[in-house]
């Protein structure tokens, strides 16, 4: 079912508002759900509504935090969601960041005390929008198992980075250390559709193509993408003091508890090297010659970071909407708050 973009983001507002969340964070997480959505990052928009609202319907989200901020020197920072959601701790951590940045230069600010924050390239692409350069980090629930390991350690730990251009481009950048997020299996296993065999494993260890057999993740390039994800959880975890590797809480365990989860933004005012202007020369320059260069046969161009997103954004508008899973929309427009269909569960919600 295809809706508009205020329809989309209206009724998940509305479904959140309903389960207790405040009209101001309802607000800002159903923008960056709907942002995420309209680019065609289904596993991170609406189908994420419902598990929201059941933790927020069941105390595992603060809906009145109280948020505290404290400089530790004149380029860092923690930003204390309180639980609050993760969506609008992590923004509020890159309005510091940026502000930081742009008079010291250099902003390393983690935020400690947070829930799932979906997207992370929103957060990086807020700061490229203000001429700054970024990157960040979160940490997650155990579901990936490390290099030669048999069971998860860590999480999809994703890393996003953003810049400018000296054009209206921004190139966004956004992956996870696996070698596919848990939420495009949660979106194949509401689609009804398989996913590929290097995905995933079973319980023995082996390739699985049923998204409801998956036992755990797997990294992204072996050893390269174990490393990877070793170094997010260093970063917005073990750095920040909060439940690191193994005992990050889960997602779907208990969800009348917070996660104490951490992310960290890094943000770079390109001014205080090459220069704002000739950095973002350069950046054009790199995306007009990359999108030059002859494709590989099957491809029909090179494109940015971010670039492909954009182009499905707008195809969905012209083609009348953003395509939302029925069964989404017809949760989203009903009067249930949830179905109790998360709590108590494993992993990946089973």
């Amino acid at each position: 079912m295809r809706l508009s973009r205020d329809e989309l983001k209206n009724l998940m507002k509305t479904k959140m508002m309903r389960a207790g969340l405040s009209e101001e964070h309802a607000e800002q997480t159903a923008e960056i759900l709907t942002w995420s959505h309209e680019r065609g990052y289904a596993s991170h928009g609406a189908v994420r509504v419902e598990y929201y609202s059941e933790r927020i319907a069941k105390g595992g989200i603060t809906t009145n935090p109280n948020f505290t901020w404290k400089e530790t020197g004149p380029c860092s920072g923690i930003f204390d969601g309180d639980n609050g959601v993760g969506y609008v701790v992590a923004v509020e951590g890159m309005k510091k960041a940026i502000e930081m940045a742009k008079k010291n230069g250099v902003a390393v600010v983690g935020m400690s005390n947070m829930s799932h924050s979906g997207s992370i390239g929103y957060y990086a692409e807020m700061a490229a929008k203000q001429d700054l350069a970024a990157i960040t980090f979160c940490q997650s629930d155990p579901m990936a198992v490390p290099y030669g390991g048999t069971e998860p350690y860590y999480g999809t730990n994703p890393i996003s980075f953003a810049v400018p251009t000296a054009d209206e481009r921004v190139v966004v950048f956004d992956m996870a250390t696996t070698v596919q997020a848990w939420g495009k299996i949660l979106d194949k296993r509401s689609a009804g559709a398989s996913i590929p065999a290097d995905w995933a494993v079973d319980d023995k260890g082996l390739p699985v193509t049923d998204p409801h057999k998956v036992n755990a993740l797997v990294p992204i390039a072996g050893a390269k993408g174990y490393g990877l994800m070793m170094m997010v959880d260093i970063f917005s975890g073990v750095l920040l003091g909060v439940p690191f590797g193994k005992h990050v809480s889960s997602m779907y365990h208990d969800l009348s508890e917070g996660r104490r989860l951490g992310q960290m933004h890094i943000v770079i005012d390109p001014e205080r090297f090459i220069g704002l202007d000739a950095f973002k020369k350069s950046m054009s320059q790199v995306c007009d010659e990359l999108g030059a260069m002859p494709a590989a046969e099957g491809y029909g161009k090179v494109y940015y970071p971010g670039e492909r997103a954009l182009m499905r954004r707008d195809k969905a508008y012209a083609s009348g909407g953003i395509e939302v899973v029925d069964e989404i929309v017809d949760y989203l427009r009903s009067d249930a708050i949830h179905f109790n269909r998360y709590d108590h569960k494993n992993r990946f919600a089973d």
